[in-house]
């Protein structure tokens, strides 16, 4: 009990219940809490750029081989391609079986549109295909970090990170003090996490406060069937996956529980990036392929969000009986495919892509997006844990495709080997001193 109890996952879980009852208790002071999960998030956010930076530097330039890290990237792309695909089938078949929107009958006419004058307008800039591309080039190096959009910055760390591989020599002690300064960054993430359970406790509370504890389990069909979609997911499509590598889904959740505890209270995996980074790392899986396949997944690999997206669509399509026939199926899933890539770093993502789909999608009405933002949140929750379980798979997947990682340490770490327990706040040096020693054990 008292293990439990000082780790992180096991405070985290306190806070949620801790926050679920004051919310429900005393409503107003609930929301009041707010700002704490909200300062959380600021927080993580604050380094998450600075860290995805070092990281994906300092990986490339050890790696060294340039193909070898435009090989890692094409192989990450085609894999994220393949799963979001099977995710956006996934949503629009359980849609298109259990018929969550059926039988609403929904008149447009009392439906208020300026709930979504907010989401429609960021909606406007992910319509055509040549304005996304535009928009993950930075105006400014600068800028990138400022607004920190992890895209953004992936572009310049890439074309910095060649820049050093390719100089060699003359730029070693610029990698030198790159990879230092993730150390530091790394240091300070150590600082932030430990604040993890009030940031929990503060959105928990905020959530159980403005809508009430029967807002907590009476969400209605979609919520239930997304929740469903997403289980299976993890457990039978992730599973496979990872069984093909050689790998236990169920191990992995395990090991990144705490993580998940996190994005369960906070319904965002931005605030376990770096945290997830250095596990997959401690794991044994390369950091030059960690760093490129976890901060390109963040834009690329958004399985729940992807399962979400055709769900959602197919769901409004019905509560406002509209008819879809395979053909207008085949389009959602298509237009999904692109539109689903634009989704992280912008304020409410998944109702600002959902807006771009159906715009692109005239038999389906936007307005009818207003259904689904009372529980947005709620399925944001299930979205961001499918979404981050997905991208660990990913970068596991691509390190054995490329044999970037150690087999037999990652057997032991997700086995719980006491002797391979991480450890948060160990530099990348330290982790690699500790690797090597365990594999000569071995």
């Amino acid at each position: 009990m008292s293990r439990f109890l000082n780790s992180l996952f096991g405070r985290v879980m306190i806070a949620l219940v801790i926050g679920v009852v004051v919310g429900a208790l005393f409503p107003h002071f609930g929301q009041s809490l707010r700002p704490l999960g909200d300062g959380f998030l600021k927080l993580i956010k604050m380094v998450i750029g600075p860290i995805v930076f070092c990281v994906v530097v300092s990986g490339m330039a050890s790696a060294g081989d340039l193909k070898k890290v435009g090989r890692v990237g094409l192989k990450a792309v085609v894999y994220f391609e393949i799963m979001t695909t099977l995710a956006l089938v996934i949503g629009a078949l359980l849609a298109w079986f259990t018929r969550p929107g059926v039988g609403m009958n929904i008149d447009l006419h009392s439906l208020n549109a300026a709930s979504l004058a907010t989401y429609t307008e960021h909606a406007k800039s992910l319509k055509d295909t040549a304005g996304f591309l535009l928009k993950i080039i930075p105006d400014t190096a600068i800028d990138a970090f400022a607004k920190g959009d992890i895209l953004q910055v992936l572009v310049f760390a890439i074309l910095f990170g060649s820049a050093l591989s390719m100089l060699g020599e003359k730029a070693q002690r610029v990698t030198i003090f790159i990879d230092e300064l993730s150390h530091v960054f790394f240091r300070i993430m150590a600082f932030i996490i430990k604040l993890a359970p009030l940031g929990v406790l503060g959105a928990i509370a905020f959530t159980t406060g403005q809508y009430g504890v029967a807002s907590l389990k009476q969400l209605g069909l979609l919520v239930v069937v997304f929740y469903a979609s997403c289980f299976l997911f993890v457990f039978v499509v992730l599973g496979i996956v990872m069984r093909l590598a050689g790998f236990s889904i169920f191990k992995l959740v395990r090991y990144l529980r705490e993580e998940l505890s996190i994005v369960l209270g906070t319904a965002s995996s931005d605030a376990v990036l770096p945290q997830i980074m250095r596990k997959l790392e401690w794991m044994g899986v390369k950091d030059s392929t960690v760093g490129l396949v976890i901060p390109t997944g963040y834009s690329f690999n958004l399985d729940g969000f992807s399962i979400y997206l055709t769900l959602a669509v197919i769901f409004i399509a019905q509560a406002t009986n509209t008819p879809l026939s395979m053909h207008d199926l085949i389009v959602v899933v298509l237009v999904s495919l692109v539109t689903s890539k634009g989704a992280h770093g912008i304020p409410g993502s998944a109702i600002v892509i959902l807006a771009a789909t159906l715009s692109a999608i005239p038999a389906i009405p936007v307005l009818g997006l207003v259904l689904i933002l009372p529980v947005d949140w709620f399925v944001g929750i299930a979205r961001a844990v499918t979404n981050l379980i997905g991208n660990c798979v990913a970068t596991v997947v691509v390190g054995v495709w490329e044999n970037d990682i150690d087999r037999a340490r990652a057997k032991r770490v997700l086995d719980q080997d006491a002797e391979y327990r991480f450890v948060p706040a160990a530099p990348q040096s330290e982790q690699g001193a500790h690797g090597n020693e365990h594999a000569h054990a071995i």
